[in-house]
Formats: C-alpha cells, structure tokens, sequence
C-alpha cells in the first residue's frame, strides 16, 4: 500500500474525531494540560519508525542489499533476483500525520502568552516528519506532502491533496527544518524531559538533527543542483546551533523498554565477497559488528579433520596445523578475523558448479547429521534483539546457547559520524568548510567504528564478549568481536583512508560502510556515487550478469497505478506522467532507466563518481 493511505486516513480521522473516545482531540486547544502534548509528541516519535519487519524482510534483504552488493538473496543471487515482487514502505499518513499535525493545530490556536513557549515542541513535528518521508521518496519520487493530513484543519475537507515532486519537496523540507530550528533555540520553551525518548528533551541535540536532515537534502541535490547543495553544507558548518559531531549527538531510536526490533525471523544472504574482502584487508572492526562469524571455530575444524572431510577451500589455508595433522590455531591475523568470508553475487556465479563451495553447503559442509555454514550473514541482531543463538559446535558436542539476553533493540537513525562523512565529500565537492576532507574523514570514521560498537554492545550480539566454543580462556577472549584499544587507529594508517589519491571515492567508500545498518540512505549513496566502483583498486563492483550478459537492475521501486475510483485519482494520474514513469510495472529494465528526479543524472551503477 502506497499512497492511497493518503485518502484513507483523512477519512478515518475525519470519523475519529467525532467519537466519544478521541474526545479529548476536539477540546479547546487553550484547555489542554501541559502533559497531553508530551505524550503526543512521544507517540510521534514512536512512529518515525515503523513497519520495519516487512521493510527489511522484503525492501532490505530481498532487494537493496542484493542489488547494491552488501549481499546476496538468501541462498546466492539467482537469475531472478533483480525483480521485485511484494515491497512496503513506512505509511506515514495513518500513524505519524494524525499525531503531528494535531500538535501543531493545538499550538497554533493557543493563547497568546502560553503559544511562545511551545514553540519548539512544534518545531519538534517538523524532523519527525521529514525523516521517514524523505525514506519513502528515496523509493518511489513524488509523494503527498503539503497538504497532507490537511482534511480535519479544513472546511471543506481536503480530500484530493496535490502530490508534490522531489524538487518541491526537498525547497518544503528545507524550509521547514529552517523554520523548526528557530522554534527549537527559542528561550523560555516547555520541557519535555524524559518523554522525549531521544534526547531527553535538549532541543539542542533536535537542532542538530535538523542540520543532519539538511546535509542528506545536499547530498541528493549534488547533480542536480550543486550550486544550492554546496551551499546549504555551508549553511549546516556555520550554524549557529552546531551540527553533530560526537556520539552523545546521534540520533538513536528506541520505540520502548519491550521493544526488541522486528520480533520474526528474516530471509538474509550471504554477505558480498568484496565488501568483506575490503573490511578485512584494512582490518575494519566495523565487519564484526556488520555481519556475524561463520560456524568454523577451532572445534568444528578439528571436527572436520576428524572426519577426513575436506574444508571449504577458502577457510583451510588459514589453518594451523599440528605435526599430528590436528587443528592447533589460525594462520595470519586469527581469530575473530579469520570467521568472515563472504561470497561471488552475480547470478552467473550462483549457478556455477564450481562454486558450491559458497551455495550448496549444505552439502560441502555436513559431517553426520550436522551442516556448517563456511560464510557471513549479515548480523541479524541489527534487526531484532529477542531471538535464540546457538554457538556452532561437533556433532553430538555440548549445546551452547545464548538466551534470556533481550536488550531494548536500538536503531541508529542519524549520526554524527554521518555528519562529517559528508563534509569530507563536500570539501572535496568545493564547498567553503574551516576543515581539510581527510580531517573530517578521519573523525568520521573513527565515530562510525565507535557507534558500530556501541550497537553491538547493546544488542548483545553473539561472540562480542568472547567465544565460549574455545575452552581455553586466552583463545575466547581472543575470538571476541569488540573493539580493542588501538584498532581505529590502525585502521586509518591503511592507503584505503588516506585522501591524497583517489579522495571522493575513499570517502564514497566509508559512506558506504557507515550506512550499512540504514538500507535505504545506503541505496541512496550507491546510486549518487556510482560506489563500488568497477575495476577499483580498493572496492570493486562485481558486474551482474546471467548467460554472460550483463542484467538490469532497478534504481527504483515499483509505482501503484491509481484506479478512476480514486477520489485523487487526477492529482496521482498527473504526478506519474510528471516524472515519466511507466506505474505498476516490475521490468528491471524499466526501473533502471525511468529514474527518480535527484537520481537522472547520476553514475550508473559501478561507473565512479562522475563529479
């Protein structure tokens, strides 16, 4: 369902507010008590961030991550994998709208006097909005915006609200991060304390946010309008709010103290063979807390000696042996590096015999009854805290479990590591920053690693404490996946990180990496930086083909086509011949060349940058 929920929830609202139950919605604004607005506001926020089970179980892992390289389909990347079937998106307009536009209608009509001091919780409604709607425009373009949710505060009812393209949405969100940031420094300003769930009530933080919010407008006006991106950066560097710039600055998202992620089970691929190649030649520690170990620890390998059962081909060289011919250690950097390896993802690959090393381990791995698996997943503790993991180990050895470990889930929704990745672009972009890119490049990174860990620290992934499989206590601490003293550090002396050479797609490059538990900003970066780059010397792209010929692959989704019976079936008609697409079709071919506004001229996929 897409924008259709439009009509539906002016209607329902419309309805709503007649029943005896949402009898406190139609009380005079001026007679409402100080703590209703909090607890709207908490709602508001509750709901930047929804639907997020069918959102990654079909849009991120079905789709994005395949497409973009991160990983493949469950299972490797068929012929197939290039075509969507079911999608979601966040609905906006039946949960969020209601809450916004109903806090803003109650401060307007306020009392003069009482008005002023709300005027940052109104600003508040402005980030909370933009944000999951700048996610759905990064999906399908035009989108109804200003006179969404529009039907309640109107005589006669709204009900055919006009569909707003991308350029008009980006100049409205810009102005009203404008505008919120004003109302957000304002003095004397109503608390809301610990009901506002992300930053405990400092508008400040919120401010900053706002500034966030602008950068990821410039970043998608880069082709489009470069004069008006290099500008609004200047504008964030300047502010007189600040911008995020350190961890405490991040916007992290926590629905409640029960909410533990999307609670089901996902489809999930094997992690792209050279992103991890990429991670673990620089020895990023960011791997570990992106994808999960694979199941070949010391104990399973000896169980494979013991079996006179080959190892995966990848996975035996980096054994140690004893002159028994038994498991005694790792070759090279060890453990916990030695457990990631990911796989070929074009489609050839997948069908080619010779490597049912990575696709048919069910097979090439199985001793007795038990299978292993050789490669990386993508960690599924970024989508959900609440599940069951049990450590790999021998056929009819200990069971070993990790349970009753169920942390509130937590999900990065802006960073300040973001913030200076893309000053790092914009310096090298042009744009007037106090800073030098690698300068900004290198906070980033380390505020990305930092953040990565912290996550994984609250979710309690597996192994981030140590391996408890390893019965010696140096080789379990040894296996852990935390970040250790001195890693950052090491990590930024690589060539990778140093901007004197091929700068913009180094910087594209750890874009890539920091965005890889937000899909969808990840998607975006891909398709404005032509990153992974083929034929690079750092992160190449792996050409997709199928019979040796190259394949298309969507650089949007699906657009509904509206039916006659729509009471806005003209406004929506109108939007899709505006932006020239063919709706309701699902032709890879289509939805690479029918691009979206801020996307129609950027690099092709795998080309570079073309800035």
């Amino acid at each position: 369902m897409k924008t259709t929920y439009k009509l539906i929830f002016a209607l329902i609202f419309i309805f709503s507010i007649g029943c005896d139950r949402f009898s406190d919605l139609n009380s005079d604004p001026s007679d409402l008590t100080e703590p209703d607005l909090r607890f709207s506001m908490t709602k508001a926020i509750e709901q930047m961030y929804d639907n997020d089970y069918t959102i990654w179980f079909y849009n991120n892992f079905q789709y994005i991550h395949p497409w973009i390289q991160v990983g493949t389909m469950q299972g490797g990347n068929a012929g197939d994998f290039n075509q969507m079937g079911p999608d979601a998106e966040q609905n906006i307009y039946a949960k969020l709208f209601p809450q916004t536009m109903d806090i803003r209608y109650r401060i307007d009509e306020m009392e003069e006097g009482t008005k002023e001091t709300y005027q940052a919780l109104r600003a508040m409604t402005f980030p909370i909005q933009i944000a999951p709607a700048l996610t759905n425009t990064d999906n399908t373009g035009s989108l109804t915006y200003t006179e969404a949710g529009l039907a309640p505060y109107t005589n006669p009812p709204l009900l055919t609200p006009v569909v707003d393209n991308q350029e008009t949405l980006f100049t409205t969100w810009l102005a009203e991060l404008d505008e919120a940031i004003e109302g957000l420094t304002a003095d004397n300003q109503f608390s809301m304390s610990s009901q506002d769930a992300i930053y405990g009530g400092d508008y400040t933080k919120w401010a900053k946010y706002c500034n966030l919010l602008k950068l990821r407008i410039a970043a998608r006006l880069v082709t489009q309008n470069r004069t008006k991106a290099l500008s609004i950066v200047e504008e964030v560097a300047n502010s007189s709010v600040g911008y995020m710039d350190e961890l405490n600055d991040d916007f992290i998202y926590r629905r409640n103290v029960k909410y533990f992620g999307t609670g089901n089970g996902m489809w999930i691929g094997y992690a792209g063979r050279n992103l991890v190649d990429f991670l673990l030649e620089n020895k990023d520690p960011r791997v570990r807390f992106i994808f999960d170990k694979n199941d070949f620890n010391g104990e399973v390998v000896q169980a494979f000696i013991d079996a006179g059962k080959d190892l995966p081909p990848y996975i035996e060289p980096l054994v140690k042996y004893d002159t028994g011919g038994n498991f005694a250690g790792w070759e090279g950097d060890g453990e916990p590096w030695v457990r990631y390896h990911g796989a070929p993802v074009s489609p050839d690959a997948t069908l080619d015999p010779a490597n049912d090393i990575y696709f048919n381990q069910s097979a090439t791995n199985q001793i007795e009854n038990k299978s292993y698996d050789a490669l990386s997943l993508y960690s599924e503790k970024l989508t959900r805290t609440s599940y069951r993991f049990t450590y790999p180990t021998k056929p009819g050895g200990r069971v070993i479990e990790l349970r009753d470990n169920e942390p509130p889930h937590n999900v990065v929704l802006g960073s300040a590591a973001e913030t200076n990745l893309y000053f790092a672009e914009f310096k090298l972009l042009g744009a007037n920053l106090p800073k030098s890119a690698q300068e900004y490049l290198n906070w980033g990174v380390e505020l990305s690693v930092k953040r990565a860990d912290k996550l994984a620290e609250n979710q309690q992934m597996p192994y981030y404490n140590g391996d408890p499989v390893y019965t010696n206590e140096i080789d379990a601490d040894a296996a852990a996946t935390k970040l250790r003293d001195g890693e950052i550090a090491e990590l930024l002396s690589h060539s990778a990180y140093d901007l004197s050479i091929d700068a913009l797609e180094k910087v594209y490059i750890q874009q890539y990496i920091n965005f890889m538990n937000t899909p969808n900003d990840l998607w975006t970066l891909v398709r404005r930086s032509g990153i992974p780059k083929k034929g690079s010397a750092y992160l190449p792209w792996e050409n997709f083909t199928l019979s040796d010929q190259d394949v298309s692959v969507p650089r949007r989704f699906v657009v509904d086509t509206p039916t006659e019976d729509d009471l806005n079936f003209a406004n929506k008609k109108a939007s899709i011949d505006e932006q020239g697409f063919t709706s309701g079709t699902n032709s890879p071919s289509v939805l690479e060349s029918e691009r979206l506004w801020f996307d129609e001229n950027n690099p092709a996929y795998g080309a570079g940058p073309n800035n």
